[in-house]
């Protein structure tokens, strides 16, 4: 799926969209300036040997909200088998973009890949928020074993700002035991802030996250932070206020329902 969004009339609305597969794209209506797209996955998951792939991109001066209806489920995979997702992000002069997905459920002997990149202008705005969960509590689910594999690649113009290499494979209920990768936390969220004031955030999101996460300047203009609970609620407890930390609006309608 591409979409694409220009500023018109002092308003974002859509330049362009394509869509293919199960990958879809919804624009609720509302009185926002940003334009407001939410990715709905109609085949209701991803398991081993599936592809998607989503490009989306901020003209000169707009601004797009993405996120997702629901939740994204990562189901069993047969052996040797991996789904794949890729996302690449782009904001021109003077946009934005927010990618504020929600949660990725984890199912255990699930196998993903996924890889996020992005390039911004100097003067663009890029916030990316991604909440994991392995294995929901209040369901009883427990991941034994699986494979996880998550890369993200930034750049501004054209030089690389940013780089996070997350990868859980094997025993991923004894990998999230140890102190130094989840201290027995079940969720998980990492953000990211690129833009040229993401300096002046710094203290407002290590307030918002509190013990549950940390946060740090990696460079002037990129701001990084990682997140982890027993839970998705609990992780959902500091999310949702770092989301309105960052963006200085409130969360999309979808968070809600």
């Amino acid at each position: 799926m591409d979409v694409t969004a220009k500023l018109r009339d002092g308003r974002s609305r859509i330049a362009d969209l394509h869509q293919a597969g199960s990958y879809k794209a919804l624009f609720p209506h509302g009185n926002s300036k940003a334009l407001h797209s939410v990715v709905l996955n109609t085949a209701g998951g991803v398991t081993g040997g599936d592809e998607f792939h989503l490009t989306a991109g901020a003209g000169a001066g707009a601004h797009l909200v993405l996120t997702t209806q629901a939740a994204e489920r990562i189901y069993r995979a047969q052996p040797g088998e991996v789904g794949q997702v890729r996302t690449a992000l782009s904001v021109a002069a003077g946009g934005r973009v927010d990618w504020l997905p929600q949660e990725t459920i984890v199912f255990d002997h699930a196998a993903l890949d996924r890889r996020l990149e992005a390039e911004v202008a100097p003067d663009g705005r890029l916030l990316i928020v991604e909440p994991l969960i392995l294995g929901r509590m209040a369901m009883g689910e427990i991941v034994e074993s699986g494979h996880l594999s998550d890369r993200w690649r930034i750049k501004r113009a054209g030089e690389l700002v940013f780089a996070d290499n997350l990868r859980l494979t094997g025993a991923m209920q004894g990998l999230m035991s140890r102190p130094a990768v989840g201290a027995g936390a079940r969720a998980l969220a990492s953000l990211l802030l690129v833009a040229p004031d993401a300096d002046f955030y710094l203290d407002r999101l290590r307030a918002v996250l509190g013990e549950a996460g940390g946060a740090s300047l990696i460079r002037p203009g990129v701001l990084f932070a990682r997140c982890r609970a027993v839970d998705g609620l609990v992780l959902r407890r500091h999310v949702i206020p770092a989301i309105q930390a960052l963006s200085g609006a409130d969360i999309p309608k979808t968070w809600m329902l």
